[in-house]
């Protein structure tokens, strides 16, 4: 009977803690915009619009914090599962995707570097395959319900969305590049679909990790996605200009290079030959695309509005 009794009273304080947990504004992996209530020895007491508070500790308290200020944090767990502020920011928010390296690997699994002191933890379960310290990864982060702590998965096709609701041809997204195919190279569109960019797009050096502009070029009737670096409208120019266009666009609407640069230093910038370089910006000087000045490149106001 005593047993039971127990078993019932840890029952209603689980019950009771999760409620309290739904009830709450604090958004744990999201940066939330909190109000400064009370300080202490340990730091600043911050608070959302319901009263509920979390400690920002006293190392991430700035000399000119104020009661009453509003301030921007990051919430997480520590290491005793009590929800704390930083102002650090981590590399990664909740359900996002990221490409990021094991610091550590212990029997309970791996920790990654996010940015944050405390590190990201990847449980065995949510491990693809055995992580290695020193190695990068692409994960998804999300909350886990059981823990209430932020955790990454390396399994994270399980996360990517199938139904393509909100995206359509033309229309301007943020891609992660997974890895490369014999097409191309798979990406992660807007932390919710998986895309392709095909081999006959890429006109520039991309790696795994890199989080690139990218418009979707194409949804297919499978709703398997295509995307290009560049806007389309721009498929009738040929692939050194497209390629010299977004070095320029990549380079701040700049580049030191024109008709008389030494052949040797178009090679090295563009890798392309002195003959194809002066064709490609030629194309582009005729579509008003860039100027040709003393110095250099420069994009026009009609490129920048591509």
């Amino acid at each position: 009977m005593e047993y039971i009794s127990f078993l019932k009273l840890l029952i209603f304080f689980y019950i009771a803690d999760r409620q309290k947990s739904e009830n709450t504004m604090l958004e744990i992996g999201k940066i939330n915009r909190l109000r400064v209530k009370r300080a202490t020895q340990h730091g600043a007491y911050l608070c959302d619009d319901q009263d509920n508070e979390v400690l920002l500790p006293r190392k991430f308290v700035s000399a000119d914090l104020r009661l009453e200020d509003q301030i921007d944090v990051f919430l997480f767990t520590d290491s005793e599962d009590r929800i704390t502020a930083t102002t650090q920011k981590p590399l990664v928010m909740r359900d996002e995707f990221a490409f990021l390296m094991v610091k550590d690997v212990n029997p309970t699994g791996a920790f990654l570097d996010w940015g944050l002191e405390k590190d990201l933890f990847v449980p065995f379960r949510e491990q693809d395959m055995r992580m290695k310290q020193g190695y990068k990864y692409i994960v998804y982060v999300f909350l886990d319900e059981m823990t209430n702590r932020l955790v990454a998965s390396s399994r994270y096709k399980r996360f990517l969305e199938r139904d393509v609701i909100d995206l359509e041809k033309g229309q301007k997204v943020r891609i992660l590049i997974r890895g490369k195919t014999d097409l191309g190279v798979n990406v992660i569109i807007n932390n919710r679909y998986q895309g392709l960019l095909f081999n006959e797009d890429i006109h520039q050096t991309i790696h795994s990790g890199d989080k690139l502009t990218a418009y979707i070029k194409n949804i297919r009737p499978d709703k398997k996605i295509d995307v290009i670096l560049h806007k389309p409208g721009f498929e009738s120019i040929e692939p050194n200009a497209q390629k010299i266009l977004l070095k320029i666009k990549s380079n701040k609407g700049f580049l030191s290079l024109g008709d008389h640069s030494d052949p040797l230093l178009i090679k090295q910038e563009v890798q392309m030959s002195k003959k194809a370089f002066k064709k490609a910006i030629g194309i582009l000087y005729k579509k008003r695309l860039i100027d040709i000045r003393k110095d250099g490149l420069y994009l026009t106001e009609k490129s920048k509005d591509k």
